[in-house]
């Protein structure tokens, strides 16, 4: 995976978990912190900014952390790896992440072409 992909992945992770958080733990006390992206022990002198309640946090970091060991060249989507290097717990909650807030942005994204 090259450093632009990884810093692709952990955005799009980051965005997800945002919006899920957003709209499912809107009452819960949240930190607003920095992601550095660190890649192969590189710093690529980036960040992601996110405010999230400390159970998305410790998925976003769980996911930073998988993505980041990724053994494989080219990345294939989680879903569809050989080796899932999620544990099930965390397997699970991302699934539900990804779910919730995929429809949230496929509805902005319609929503947006209506409004041009």
């Amino acid at each position: 995976m090259t450093e632009q992909k990884f810093t692709e992945q952990i955005s799009t992770v980051a965005k997800f978990i945002q919006i899920y958080c957003d709209d499912n733990h809107a009452k819960a006390q949240k930190s607003n912190a920095n992601l550095e992206l660190i890649y192969k022990n590189t710093s690529l002198n980036q960040s992601v900014n996110y405010n999230l309640c400390k159970e998305c946090e410790h998925l976003l970091l769980y996911a930073n952390e998988r993505l980041q060991n990724c053994p494989h060249d080219e990345k294939p989507k989680c879903r569809k790896c050989p080796h899932i290097c999620y544990e099930k717990s965390e397997l699970k909650f991302m699934v539900k992440v990804m779910r919730s807030s995929g429809i949230k942005l496929g509805l902005s994204k319609i929503k947006s072409l209506f409004q041009r």
